[in-house]
């Protein structure tokens, strides 16, 4: 049976429910995320705000450079989460083999659906309508036979838009692709590729085939797969957490081993709460501690731990420390790395013995 995926993707959904909350920001360019810090990274953006070249996860400094009248929100997580759960319920009407990615976009699976004589693009169509009326919002939409070319699909016509690739264009379609469409493509990766030459999928796919493998190793074969239009992946319908972790961009550089514990001392009681919520507090595999320098290089440091104890991310925060030579920190973070729930119990005694 051919597969039926639709990918939707709300349209610039942070953004755009601060305009619906309050419709005197529509005409202006807007952003969201770190307005109490002008260090930090934007979240989202809307449309006007992007004809001046900002994008979601820029620098706030930067993003003020290119557009000095930009308004800054902080962001109202809880007003995200509650329209998210409204459109979740939406998607329920049609499918329940849905994985959402995040609060703003999911996967449907609706192979097997028999609303609106099972054509998915009705349903696509449906879907995004009722999402609409209902929320006051609009969303994204691409079908497609898998999941990788519904999610490039979807941001073929934003915003409002809605793509359909059928089996037969799916060839079309994906040979001039830019290899920068492919997730897991990053700027190294793109980099490498176009070192060979290389810049959309008919180029990957007209390449030797044992080059590609040895030069990208794993990923060489998901990228001649994806060259082909190929994506054998189910839609998912729970996904098992890996991780939890909190962080924060400071105000201002600091440099003294103090400073850093004050801060991880709120970030360490923050990730506690964060592990209660989750139900995770007894499937911690091990702690790691973040730190971005002056310069904006990352580092971190990582050990095994079977629980968190207090000022158990002192030893990480030394050796971190030794390698800053000198430089600021602009932001620290702290995550613990969770055991598979089934595996929990004798990877906790396998700890204990180390």
């Amino acid at each position: 049976m051919q597969r039926k995926i639709i990918h939707v993707d709300m349209d610039c959904f942070f953004a755009a429910v601060e305009m619906r909350d309050d419709p005197s920001l529509t005409s202006l360019p807007i952003a969201v995320g770190g307005a109490a810090s002008r260090r930090g990274v934007l979240s989202t953006c809307n449309y006007v705000a992007r004809k001046f070249g900002i994008r979601s996860a820029m620098p706030i400094h930067k993003a003020l450079q290119l557009c000095p009248e930009l308004v800054i929100l902080p962001g109202r997580m809880d007003a995200y989460k509650a329209v998210s759960k409204q459109v979740l319920q939406i998607f329920h009407r049609y499918t329940d083999i849905i994985e959402p990615l995040s609060l703003d976009e999911a996967y449907l699976d609706v192979s097997e659906s028999s609303l609106f004589s099972g054509s998915a693009t009705y349903i696509a169509q449906d879907i995004r309508r009722a999402i609409e009326e209902e929320t006051g919002l609009t969303a994204s939409a691409g079908v497609a036979p898998c999941k990788f070319i519904a999610k490039v699909a979807s941001d073929e016509n934003k915003p409002n838009g809605l793509c359909v690739v059928t089996p037969a264009e799916v060839d079309a379609f994906v040979a001039s692709l830019p290899l920068e469409k492919i997730p897991g493509v990053g700027k190294v990766t793109l980099e490498k590729l176009h070192a060979l030459g290389l810049y959309t999928c008919k180029d990957v796919h007209a390449y030797p085939r044992e080059v590609i493998l040895t030069k990208f190793g794993k990923f060489g074969r998901v990228l001649l797969e994806r060259s082909q239009g190929i994506d054998n992946r189910e839609v998912v319908t729970s996904r098992e957490r890996k991780s939890v972790g909190v962080e924060r961009t400071l105000s201002h550089n600091i440099a003294e081993q103090a400073e850093c514990e004050v801060i991880l001392k709120d970030l360490y009681q923050e990730l506690q709460r964060r592990l209660t919520r989750v139900g995770a507090k007894d499937r911690i595999r091990s702690l790691a501690v973040k730190m971005k320098f002056a310069d904006f290089q990352l580092r971190s440091a990582e050990q095994k731990v079977a629980q968190l104890e207090p000022e158990c991310y002192q030893p990480l925060l030394l050796q971190l420390l030794s390698k800053s030579q000198g430089r600021g920190i602009r932001l620290l973070g702290l995550s613990a790395q969770l055991n598979s729930e089934g595996n929990n119990a004798l990877d906790a005694k396998q700890l204990n013995l180390i």
